[in-house]
């Protein structure tokens, strides 16, 4: 015959329900036990009967060590909940932000551009044509200041090649003396050599 399933109130007769206890209190405790055991865990049980009576078991040399890994553990825990949401709220409200800069900057960029001018006022209108007006002027003066630099670099390389065609003039201008002196004197030794041809005839 198949056992029914067990209903589970509580059991009005005192006797019952203390010889109960007693048995799933121990059979707790073993099972307890057994797990501590078998999977190396760390496990800690407190019981209190219905008058107030402490049972526990601690697979621990202490049950009060178990108990203050727990608080630590469920501490810790908390504090990385509230971490997390707090950290999660600062972005939100950050993207927040970011997102109205972005759509400031949008609106400010259309009205320098021209478009939607409509709903600008005179104020609006002549900060906008100041803010051209300031802009204008940094492009040009940055304009003119890259004209300069560019032409001091021109004029720098222009020195430079005047130098070296100084130096390569000169050079040249020493070559060509050096090859006149060489025709002199080489016409001034054939000539030497002529009269003395001539002074061994006449003599």
């Amino acid at each position: 015959m198949v056992r029914g399933k067990i209903q589970l109130r509580r059991i009005e007769n005192t006797t019952s329900r203390q010889v109960t206890f007693s048995k799933r209190r121990n059979g707790l405790l073993k099972k307890a036990y057994e797990l501590s055991v078998l999977c190396d865990a760390e496990v800690a049980v407190i019981i209190f009967s219905q008058k107030g009576r402490l049972y526990e078991f601690s697979s621990n040399s202490e049950i009060q060590k178990t108990i203050d890994r727990y608080r630590r553990s469920t501490y810790d825990m908390d504090t990385y909940k509230t971490n997390l949401d707090q950290c999660i709220l600062h972005l939100k409200q950050e993207t927040t932000d970011m997102e109205r800069k972005i759509e400031l900057l949008e609106v400010s960029l259309r009205k320098l551009s021209g478009e939607c001018l409509g709903s600008c006022s005179i104020d609006e209108i002549q900060m906008i044509g100041d803010q051209l007006e300031r802009s204008l002027s940094s492009i040009r003066a940055r304009k003119a200041q890259l004209f300069d630099d560019q032409i001091q670099h021109l004029q720098a390389k222009e020195r430079s090649l005047k130098e070296e065609n100084a130096k390569l003039l000169a050079k040249v201008l020493v070559m060509a003396l050096s090859c006149s002196l060489l025709v002199l004197v080489k016409t001034f030794e054939e000539y030497c050599c002529m009269i003395s041809f001539y002074e061994k005839d006449y003599a």
